[in-house]
């Protein structure tokens, strides 16, 4: 019997897996072949979706990107001789893409199926779990530590840190959040994991609930996500039923349950506080620090808050060891981090590799560099308020140290690519315009200064001499400045970096001389 895999994550059925699968099963029948089609999660490789796996005594022997049309043509080569079809990709753990990667939160992905606790199982799934179990919490918690984790989700805060807090607090209910409200331009990582590994979150929050002494957690899902919402309603039913979770979790006699959230599709809820305010059924609004969430967080009690890659590195941390885990990375960015490939890209999708490769081999080597085939302009990092960055910046290792030196941040490790076409003025204007929508309206640089912002990048756009564009840039980079140092939270924060870093890299765009955006 031919045992075939094809990919039951979103942006696959988005571009036509579902009707390849449907497809394989009808043609199998007409033809009275044998064929198993299993559905997996995603390889990250999206440029081939629909991609179609064939097990064979060689590894998996990938097809694609395929359309339901040539599902003939791909039986007939499958019956006969696979390798001579014209989409006949070799082996899928052989193309260089994926072959160089260094997958260890997405080690499973593509290879099990989602909801199948013994596929998660087989290939280490609560290995993490088990080892946590048999250790005290503060055990836990240092190992945590000196595996140098830090925060996925852009601060890159020291993860071992807050789990030391929430720890050490004193109260009689702890909570875990889990921050999986993905919002930035250009990632996907959290979504893919979600959909496609729903275990390993699940396990991830059930190690730090037992470590900290939370015995409730939640998972906040952005609403534009409702596949993710669904697997991970029913693996964490799964989990229950097999006593992963609940009153007495693994025999272990301690409680911890999960519970999943969904948003209301509002980005300030991306930050911590304000998506403690909606867990609580209030309007997102972010909470002035401190006190902090790990002290006083979700209906006031201790709360550990953290997004989906960070808890999910847990249980590889747990189940290989912090030195392990330490092994991969530089100076203080240790561990590997998912980085999504997005925009004018060839190759869009999934890289993980560990800290330290320079984004010139992201956007480049893997990327295979711009999808139109004209020149590189820039890469804009960390979603839609990083900086942008131009080629002449591109060896920069990513590196969380390298990127705040040269004024950018790694964020969620999202990299949107453009070519030599996009206006840069009109990404930065959209920037100040994002940031005027998307505020909570309690500070006033991000209510009003985004919104001020707005109105001189366009007299700036308009002015028809040197002195009245210079008069504009003064006022931009000022206003920026506040922004910067005056807002509550990372949203007025972070708006400067792509309107400062399009002004310094791509004057011209603006309609001004180098020495005008210097000043």
């Amino acid at each position: 019997m031919l045992k075939l895999f094809v990919s039951c994550d979103s942006v696959a059925r988005s571009v036509g897996a579902d009707e390849v699968a449907a497809a394989l099963a009808a043609e199998a029948e007409r033809r009275q072949v044998p064929l198993d089609v299993q559905r997996t999660s995603s390889r990250g490789l999206y440029w081939l979706e629909p991609l179609v796996e064939l097990e064979s005594a060689d590894g998996r022997l990938g097809f694609g990107p395929l359309t339901a049309d040539q599902v003939p043509a791909l039986l007939d080569a499958l019956t006969s001789d696979p390798i001579r079809h014209p989409l006949a990709l070799g082996p899928v753990e052989e193309i260089p893409y994926l072959k160089t990667q260094q997958r260890l939160l997405f080690a499973r992905a593509g290879i099990t199926q989602p909801l199948s606790l013994d596929d998660y199982r087989a290939h280490g799934g609560f290995e993490g779990l088990s080892r946590a179990i048999g250790m005290d919490g503060a055990e836990v918690v240092a190992a945590v530590l000196d595996s140098g984790l830090r925060g996925r989700g852009g601060a890159a805060f020291p993860a071992g840190i807050k789990w030391r807090t929430v720890r050490d607090a004193k109260a009689t209910q702890k909570y875990v959040v889990c921050n999986a409200d993905e919002g930035d331009s250009g990632t996907f990582a959290d979504r893919m994991l979600m959909e496609g590994d729903p275990f390993l979150l699940i396990e991830g929050m059930a190690i730090a609930g037992l470590a900290v002494g939370a015995t409730m957690g939640y998972i906040y899902v952005r609403s534009e996500y409702p596949d993710s919402i669904t697997a991970l309603n029913q693996a964490i039913q799964i989990a229950r039923d097999a006593g992963f979770l609940g009153e007495d979790v693994c025999g272990s006699g301690r409680t911890f349950e999960l519970e999943v959230r969904m948003g209301a599709g509002a980005y300030i809820c991306g930050e911590e506080t304000a998506l403690l305010d909606s867990l609580e059924g209030k309007r997102g609004v972010v909470r002035a620090k401190p006190p902090l969430p790990a002290l006083q967080g979700l209906f006031g009690q201790p709360t550990l808050v953290h997004n989906v890659l960070t808890l999910a590195s847990v249980p590889v941390i747990l189940a290989k060891g912090a030195q392990f885990y330490r092994d991969f990375g530089m100076g203080r960015s240790l561990g590997t981090m998912p980085f999504q490939l997005a925009g004018n890209i060839r190759h869009g999708g999934l890289v993980e590799r560990a800290f330290g490769l320079t984004l010139r081999e992201l956007v480049e080597g893997y990327g295979g560099g711009t999808a139109t085939g004209r020149p590189l302009k820039a890469a804009q990092v960390g979603g839609p308020l990083g900086a942008w960055v131009p080629p002449s910046q591109f060896d920069t290792p990513l590196d969380y140290e390298a990127f705040a030196a040269m004024g950018a941040m790694l964020g969620h490790g999202g990299v949107v690519v453009a070519d030599d076409s996009l206006d840069m003025a009109r990404m930065a204007r959209f920037a100040l315009q994002f940031c005027a929508e998307e505020s909570c309206g309690k500070c006033t640089p991000c209510r009003i200064g985004s919104t001020r912002g707005v109105e001189v990048v366009d007299r700036l756009l308009a002015a028809t001499d040197a002195q009245a564009r210079d008069e504009q840039v003064i006022l931009l980079k000022d206003l920026c400045d506040t922004l910067t140092y005056g807002s509550l939270c990372a949203l007025g924060g972070m708006t400067a970096f792509p309107v400062t870093s399009a002004l310094k890299h791509f004057p011209a765009d603006f309609g001004l001389e180098t020495s005008e955006a210097d000043q």
